[in-house]
């Protein structure tokens, strides 16, 4: 990511087409090595691409991928259900620790 975020700023500082030598003199300068092979595949990936088309067909990707919102929102009325067993359950659980760690003493505080 950083080798992404290190070509966007190259290019977002005017150089349409950064090579390898410029994002390493951007990773230098916050004190990052670069890996070199890491680095070529980043320039390979993006080579003769727009970088507004390449967030563009990101996006579009992004887009499809289904959200927390989203999914409780489709499943309705389960939802507040599901949620209240679960905060029973965890009443539940509460409560059985606090006795047996009474048991696993030997004595309760009010014996």
């Amino acid at each position: 990511m950083r080798y992404v975020a290190a070509y966007l700023l190259a290019v977002l500082g005017g150089n349409e087409a950064p090579a390898s030598k410029d994002i390493k003199k951007i990773l230098d300068s916050v004190g990052i090595e670069a890996d070199d092979e890491r680095l070529n595949k980043v320039i390979s990936e993006l080579k003769g691409k727009s970088v507004e088309d390449v967030i563009a067909a990101g996006n579009a990707k992004l887009a499809s991928v289904p959200a927390g919102g989203a999914v409780a929102s489709s499943a309705g009325a389960a939802a507040p259900s599901t949620q209240a067993a679960a905060t029973e359950e965890k009443k539940e659980e509460k409560k059985e620790e606090s006795e047996e760690s009474d048991d696993d003493m030997g004595f309760g505080l009010f014996d």
